[in-house]
């Protein structure tokens, strides 16, 4: 188990219950379950406690697990018959961007997702998750080829934001992004999206503009990232736990400011502590928001998504 920073008292606790097992497990005439169950009992009084009443920097923290379930996990486990598509028919194949056909319940649908990789390795090679430009072309291309069989698109999301670097820029990182975001304005079959980590700044509205938009309870999505604006607000980036709760980044917050739909919940401690259940909840989230766009034509569909992003924002920062 990898502990965050406010989870240390808690992983004290478990590692003492921990070390007495160990020790029964060495010697069998040592009898220790009534300390570690007491011990036990406290570690999940404590995670109750720590989960209660979550800060936005906690959440930050909580989205950004390392062992938190990623692109790559979904796609393995609630949707069936995934054929990846690569390439952006352009310049290359973008790695941080995951995508291609899939069965979602049965029901065939284009999957696409960004994904930050589950060991040094692999995320290297998906570059943390930072598309670059070609990585929203094989988007754009995805969508396209959606809108032309008539497949719903399903967007998993997941990345601190596009990547910054000089090759990107030369490549139209801002035209790839703002093409896609068109693309997802565009297209005229359902769309829905789920922020299942990190939403940040355009490298996630290229995904996120969506009919219906589902955040996990402990996910975040805003224009930069608490550190960035902390170093450009106040030239200091250890200021990331003011500017967290300036930015309004939480789902909880997102969704009284009528940015996202639904908050999908997580097992107590985060979707790391329980995956199934958690890919669980996403699956449901997925149904259920297709299932409401069920029988809507392209241009219904088209309609309706423009006009929740032209309104976006009428009910102001007093929400």
């Amino acid at each position: 188990m990898n502990y965050l920073d406010f989870e240390k008292p808690l992983a004290e606790i478990e590692g003492k219950a921990e070390e007495l097992r160990a020790m029964a497990r060495a010697n069998e005439e040592t009898d220790v379950e009534d300390e570690a169950a007491a011990l036990d009992t406290k570690a999940a009084d404590m995670l109750v406690e720590l989960y209660d009443d979550l800060t936005a920097w906690r959440k930050c923290q909580v989205a950004r697990h390392p062992a938190r379930p990623h692109c790559s996990d979904y796609l393995s486990t609630i949707f069936t018959d995934y054929t990846p598509l690569a390439g952006d028919r352009g310049f290359a194949d973008d790695h941080a961007v995951m995508g291609g056909l899939a069965r979602f319940k049965d029901r065939p649908v284009v999957v696409i997702g960004q994904d930050k990789g589950n060991d040094t390795s692999s995320r290297i090679e998906r570059n943390f998750g930072m598309a670059r430009p070609e990585g929203y072309r094989k988007a754009i291309r995805l969508m396209e080829l959606a809108s032309k069989f008539g497949l719903p698109v399903v967007t998993l999301v997941d990345t601190p934001g596009a990547y910054p670097g000089k090759g990107a820029e030369e490549r139209g990182q801002s035209e790839a992004i703002a093409r896609s975001t068109e693309m997802c304005l565009q297209i005229g079959v359902p769309l829905v999206s789920v922020i299942i980590g990190e939403g940040g700044s355009g490298g996630a509205v290229a995904f996120a503009t969506a009919n219906k938009l589902a955040m996990l309870e402990h996910s975040v999505y805003s224009v930069i990232t608490p550190e960035g604006c902390a170093s450009i607000l106040w030239k200091d980036a250890e200021k990331m736990r003011e500017a967290a709760e300036a930015l309004r980044l939480t789902a909880q917050d997102l969704l009284k400011l009528g940015v996202v739909d639904r908050i999908i919940g997580e097992p107590l401690g985060g979707a790391h502590r329980d995956r199934s259940a958690t890919m669980d909840s996403v699956s449901n989230a997925i149904e259920a928001m297709l299932g409401e766009l069920q029988g809507m034509d392209a241009a219904a569909l088209v309609k309706t998504r423009r006009e929740k992003f032209l309104a976006m924002g009428s009910k102001g920062l007093a929400a």
